[in-house]
């Protein structure tokens, strides 16, 4: 899980500044930065309030914990689901889902959960 210190890196770097330059801009020592980013200190909700408004994010995206991807670069939830079902069922799965509306795709899953729990 990304925390909020690992947020405020991603964002500042993305954004080409340095620790020293978001420290001069929101009015902290850059040892204050360094704190936040390594996870030793946590801003309070002002201080986020600023460094989201000179990082031109907001607020609620540095306060979001992240799932580290892992090295498919996949949502962890997903790439579990294509291990159970297989890859090969899986792409066939979303090959196919592409080409209905969400309205028939949810019409499908129905017909298949009634035909799965009908006969049993």
């Amino acid at each position: 899980m990304r925390n909020i210190g690992e947020n405020i890196r991603f964002y500042r770097e993305r954004a080409k500044m340095t620790a020293a330059e978001l420290a001069l801009k929101i009015r902290v020592g850059t040892g204050t930065i360094e704190k936040y980013e390594s996870g030793l200190q946590t801003p309070d909700m002002q201080t986020i309030l600023k460094i989201s408004t000179v990082l031109d994010v907001p607020a609620s995206e540095l306060l979001e914990s992240f799932t580290s991807k892992n090295s498919t670069g996949l949502d962890p939830e997903l790439e579990e689901l294509i291990k159970e079902v297989g890859i090969k069922r899986a792409k066939l799965i979303l090959r196919k889902a592409k080409d209905y509306t969400d309205e028939d795709f949810l019409n499908v899953m129905q017909i298949l959960y009634e035909k799965k729990y009908s006969t049993q």
